[in-house]
């Protein structure tokens, strides 16, 4: 797995003093976008400031990400175009409806970097894969999609897609197709061996709920959030980072099977463990090492 993304933060393509603020909120990537926050007639000019930026920003605290357009609108050419000399980091895909979008994505993005000299591949995607109606059959089928590193899934235009009058319940929970879909998207995520990322929590201001939500996302297996205000990131950060109690049991559990290399279970602290645990207490590890150097 590349490195793990705690917090991806959307910042507007077309807003100068969005970008240069995003710069110092300390969020593991952020993801320039070209669609959702612009308006049509601004894709232009914020495809020009987006180059701008990514030319221009230092690279090493943040990933620098671009939200495109969708590959069947007449913006998807024109954003990838736009943007591929600054080398972002990645892209993220909106409306992904299975690997053959990925697959579709690929190609264009092999040919302008050929064309601007970059390292075909160099440029990863992120999946978001639930805002469609036919997206969520594909989730289990991302396996070796080229240039994959992270699944996610948005429940804000699934439910344009399908007509709701609303995502949440009368206790402003997710009702059962969206918490079907963020489940597909955990299982999705592990079963193609990379990167599950929760979607937005939209009520910025409500910091009690953001914290809730990223941490029943940790605990089944989601590595970060998304953010869609600067405040939010020091949140989603601090929760997707392990505890050092939790660095330190894993690291019981590392050496535990270090000292007996032929031990399928063992017993620490009283407790039986065996390898998924040792699995667990390795991402715990390369997580808390990840987070150390930023």
């Amino acid at each position: 797995m590349n490195n793990i993304l705690r917090s991806m933060l959307f910042v507007p393509g077309d807003s100068e003093k969005k970008m240069a603020k995003a710069a110092s909120v300390g969020a593991d990537a952020l993801i320039l976008d070209l669609e959702d926050s612009v308006a049509a007639q601004r894709r232009p000019v914020a495809r020009e400031m987006t180059l701008a930026y990514l030319k221009g920003a230092e690279r090493g605290r943040s990933e620098l990400w671009v939200r495109m357009n969708p590959l069947d609108s007449t913006d998807a050419l024109a954003d990838l175009v736009a943007v591929v000399a600054g080398r972002p980091d990645g892209i993220a895909l909106p409306k992904c409806e299975g690997p053959h979008h990925v697959q579709q994505l690929d190609h264009y993005l092999a040919v302008l970097e050929t064309q601007h000299g970059l390292p075909v591949g160099s440029i990863g995607i992120t999946a978001i894969a639930t805002e469609t109606a036919a997206a969520p059959f594909t989730l289990g089928q991302y396996k070796g999609a080229p240039r994959l590193r992270i699944l996610t899934w948005g429940a804000e235009d699934l439910g344009a897609a399908l007509g709701a009058s609303s995502n949440k319940d009368a206790h402003g929970e997710y009702t059962a197709p969206y918490v079907l879909a963020r489940s597909l998207c955990l299982f999705g995520a592990h079963a193609a061996g990379v990167q599950g990322l929760d979607t937005v929590q939209p009520d910025f201001r409500a910091a009690d709920k953001l914290l809730r939500e990223c941490n029943e996302a940790r605990r089944d297996g989601f590595l970060g959030k998304i953010a869609i205000h600067p405040d939010q990131v020091a949140v989603i950060n601090e929760a997707f980072t392990p505890a050092a109690d939790e660095v330190a049991h894993a690291q019981a559990v590392i050496d535990a099977f270090a000292a007996n290399p032929e031990a399928g279970t063992l017993s620490l602290n009283g407790k039986m463990i065996d390898k998924p645990h040792l699995k667990q207490a390795e991402r715990v590890m390369a997580i808390a090492r990840q987070a150390a150097m930023r």
